[in-house]
């Protein structure tokens, strides 16, 4: 079958510019200097792609997406890199023989990793992004709480996601150094060699952290697009032009399929108007005319919750497709 057999809208994911990608960051960041993120496709058969090129320890921010991956084979070294106060369902999976991991940041969560049967826990520190992690001169009372609880502590996390978009690249450099000068601080107190941190806006220049969590360079989004890194644009969302009028087209692409939060997609060879539930109004440039019927691939702004809206992506050869990927670990 080809794209014009797929039923629109539809996740479409070009295999050389995945690969490419993958190509890009092995050699980045080899083996478990990365630990994906799998929030970014919640995609078990994306993973594998992930773990055939040398990523075998994974980022999950869900309690679902760390069930799917054990069940699928890929729990070796599994991070559920969000706080949670019923760790039952990780505890099974511990027991099942996945290797289990969870942030705390607090006495509250310390005892539902320890009441739930997890093993093992990093120190959740915030070095910056008013979210979730304790103060970094807390974090080694907490890691004592985990210990005195018969939890493995393996180390700190920290996530300076303030920064992921930060120009120039001097200021980002800068700024990374100070919010992981307090992780450092806070892993003295706490011990463990786990230093995970990083995201795929600093992947490059975070060389504190002995692990990143990068997810969204795989498939990239145009959000990312816009800092130079070396990723291509292996994501789109296919659309089927139903309306064309003088001066603008109508695509069956809208706003519940796209993530909007980073702002409207981008159609090459058009300027997109607006979204609304159902469509995009986009105006082709000059010398790139559509009409009914067409398909049209738009890229969002936005990776994460655009995968998220979606039952499967479609792996494609140029226009052919060549395999159907469940997006296996959406819902919670």
């Amino acid at each position: 079958m080809d794209i014009y057999d797929l039923q629109t809208p539809a996740l479409v994911v070009d295999r050389a510019e995945l690969q490419a990608n993958l190509d890009a960051m092995t050699q980045a960041l080899p083996g478990s200097r990365l630990r994906p993120h799998i929030k970014a496709h919640k995609t078990t058969e994306l993973a594998r792609s992930q773990a055939a090129n040398g990523h075998c320890n994974f980022t999950c921010a869900t309690i679902r997406e760390m069930e799917g991956m054990a069940r699928a084979g890929l729990g070796t070294d599994l991070l559920l890199a969000n706080e949670v106060l019923d760790a039952r369902r990780l505890g099974a999976l511990a027991e099942s023989g996945a290797r289990i991991t969870v942030a705390v940041d607090s006495p509250e969560t310390v005892a539902a990793a320890a009441d739930g049967g997890v093993k093992e826990v990093l120190v959740d520190v915030n070095i910056g992004l008013p979210r979730c992690g304790c103060p970094p001169t807390e974090a080694g009372r907490i890691a004592d709480l985990a210990r005195g609880r018969g939890l493995g502590v393996r180390g700190v996390m920290g996530y300076e996601g303030h920064l992921m978009m930060v120009t120039p690249e001097s200021d980002k450099a800068r700024m990374t150094e100070e919010a992981m000068a307090l992780l450092l601080a806070a892993a003295a107190d706490v011990g463990g060699e786990v230093i995970s941190a990083g995201g795929t806006g600093t992947y490059a220049i975070n060389t504190w952290a002995t692990e990143i969590q990068a997810g969204s360079y795989a498939l990239m989004d145009t959000a990312y697009a816009t800092l130079g890194f070396p990723f291509q644009h292996a994501l789109s969302v296919l659309a089927t032009v139903v309306s064309v009028s003088a001066g603008w087209a109508v695509a069956d692409v809208g706003l519940k399929s796209l993530g909007m939060d980073h702002g409207n997609p981008t159609i090459p060879g058009a300027a997109v108007w607006f979204c609304s539930d159902e469509h995009t109004s986009f105006a082709p440039e000059e010398g790139h005319s559509v009409k009914v019927g067409d398909r049209v691939r738009v890229l969002p702004a936005h990776i994460d919750p655009t995968v998220a809206m979606h039952e499967a992506m479609y792996v494609v050869d140029g226009d052919e497709v060549s395999d159907r990927w469940a997006v296996d670990l959406r819902g919670w």
